[in-house]
């Protein structure tokens, strides 16, 4: 009787071979173009939905804002926070023009920047090189220089705003055609993104007064 060697054991047998991939088909020329025209639309739409509800880019074309915004200033306007509360003393808000200046000639598309200085029902004054709010002189360090001219008193209407340029003596404002109603209200600067070496939050001042 044979015994069997273990060495010459039965080999295993071989594996079937792996099933092919499941890969997709190649995409055609035509649903790759669908497929980019797609993702480019929906980045374009949210790009405007952004501009339009949450900040917009805007650059400065005059002086009127010096010192504390130059001529070429790039700034991110923000538009949420006047959707939860309305503006407040010393915010630097973009804006419509509102009737009087559009009777002018000033177009509705066009946007101009100040200093929100007086709130509803608030009593404004001007005189002697200072700007007076409820009889309080204002301490105001931001300024290009005093302003060189009077005003009032007079007091801010409901739903409306007293706003000024920092560049007080070359800045056509409040102090020239009136108040500032709060629907021509677009958002407030609150990033200067460009020129680089003075990027950064554009801060608002603190509520401080003389008095």
């Amino acid at each position: 009787m044979t015994t069997p060697d273990s060495s010459t054991s039965a080999k295993p047998a071989a594996a079937p071979p792996p099933n092919p991939p499941n890969d997709p088909p190649p995409a055609s020329p035509r649903s790759e173009w669908r497929d980019n025209a797609i993702t480019v639309a929906v980045a374009l739409l949210l790009a405007l939905l952004i501009r339009i509800f949450v900040a917009e880019p805007r650059y400065i074309p005059s002086d009127s804002m010096a010192p504390t915004l130059q001529v070429g200033d790039r700034l991110v306007i923000e538009k949420v926070a006047y959707r939860l509360h309305d503006p407040q003393f010393r915010d630097i808000v973009i804006f419509q023009p509102p009737a009087l200046l559009q009777e002018l000639g000033y177009g509705k598309n066009q946007v101009f920047i100040k200093r929100v200085i007086g709130l509803p029902h608030q009593i404004i004054s001007i005189h002697d090189g200072l700007v007076e709010v409820d009889g309080q002189p204002l301490q105001e360090p931001y300024i290009a220089d005093p302003p060189a001219y009077k005003l009032g008193p007079i007091e801010v209407p409901e739903g409306q705003y007293f706003v000024m340029g920092d560049n007080r003596n070359n800045s056509n404002d409040s102090h020239v055609w009136g108040f500032l109603p709060q629907e021509q209200i677009i958002g407030r600067a609150l990033w200067r993104f460009w020129p680089l070496s003075r990027l950064g939050r554009i801060g608002q001042m603190s509520q401080g007064r003389l008095g």
